[in-house]
């Protein structure tokens, strides 16, 4: 029997859709192995999530309620997350391989002295024990991983829009649980959070990206990629290049140094294919590349290519994209 615990991450008290998709996957690793589902949440005024969280078949909903909680602290929310392990003793955890997710596992396994498996894409539990694969070599191949033989805490984290998100046939109990936390010593805060501009998506968590690349030719072109994304419900993406020559903020970058992203949709505009690209984006289940090289990387692990002037090619993707919708 190995008991499984999820950590929840949420944003303004919405949760995050990567912390559904670990929840789901958590529920079926404790399903398979006779376990209990629990998951852990912090912030300000989060209790409220528990229902939420329940519908998704947790048991138990841990809950790190404080106003110092109420913008992410790896020390804080490292507290909440350790006291959750030390009341539910998870023989798995289970964190989204967020920008969050990346900094709050490993600082949780270095305080347990556990590893952790991470950026898994597929993740099994073979008599109690966690398998799991990662891509390796820049996404070009897949590297089986396991944690120590005689780990009592095994932890992974599972990257965002690989495993499906759904709720549970039957809700767990969702009982709620406050942990207390005594004083919680924070020596770096959070001051200020700067957000993309209302109504666009997270790339991290997008469904569907279009992602421009050095073909765009300047940062005045991102409008034509922005209607595209309109029409289709799509986050705004850019290669290193974009990123690198000014035309676009860091938080948009897809790649290796970037965001890594599995969307069902990727359309590529003017992106050459560079391996540090390719390694933050491979594992797309649908790739579209646009490019006037037909020599281009990026073709090489494309589902479908366009030869050909993106100025042309993307206004009319858009004009389809507006019909379909009519």
């Amino acid at each position: 029997m190995s008991n499984v615990l999820v950590f929840i991450e949420q944003r303004d008290g919405k949760i995050r859709k990567a912390s559904l998709e670990a929840l789901t996957l958590g529920r079926t690793l404790a399903a398979k192995t006779s376990g209990a589902l629990a998951a852990v949440v912090a912030g300000s005024g989060v209790a409220g999530l528990a229902s939420e969280i329940a519908a998704y078949g947790a048991a138990t909903v841990y809950v790190a309620d404080a106003p110092e909680l109420a913008l992410y602290s790896s020390e804080g929310y490292t507290a909440a997350l350790d006291a959750a392990v030390t009341a539910f003793a998870p023989s798995i955890l289970l964190v989204s391989a967020t920008m969050m997710g990346k900094d709050l596992a490993p600082r949780l396994a270095a305080r347990r002295r556990a590893s952790v498996l991470p950026d898994v894409i597929d993740l099994d539990a073979v008599a109690g024990r966690l398998v799991g694969q990662r891509p390796v070599y820049s996404g070009k191949a897949r590297a089986t991983v396991t944690p120590n033989a005689n780990a009592t805490l095994q932890i992974a984290t599972p990257r965002p829009n690989v495993f499906a998100a759904a709720k549970a046939d039957a809700p767990g109990a969702g009982a709620v649980e406050t942990l207390s936390l005594g004083e919680l010593r924070i020596r770096a805060k959070v001051v200020r959070v700067e957000t993309a501009a209302a109504g666009e998506l997270d790339v991290a968590e997008a469904d569907k990206i279009v992602s421009g690349g050095r073909g765009i030719k300047g940062p005045e072109n991102w409008p034509l990629l922005r209607g595209l994304c309109h029409e289709l419900g799509a986050a705004l993406g850019a290669s290193r290049a974009a990123v690198d020559a000014g035309w676009i903020d860091h938080a948009y970058q897809v790649g290796q140094t970037g965001k890594v992203v599995s969307p069902s949709l990727y359309i590529a505009c003017g992106i050459s294919g560079a391996i540090q690209h390719l390694a933050g984006m491979g594992s797309s289940k649908v790739i579209v590349a646009i490019n006037k090289d037909a020599e281009a990387p990026i073709f090489k692990v494309a589902t479908y290519g366009i030869v050909g002037d993106l100025f042309q090619i993307v206004p009319a993707l858009t004009e389809a994209a507006k019909k379909m919708k009519s």
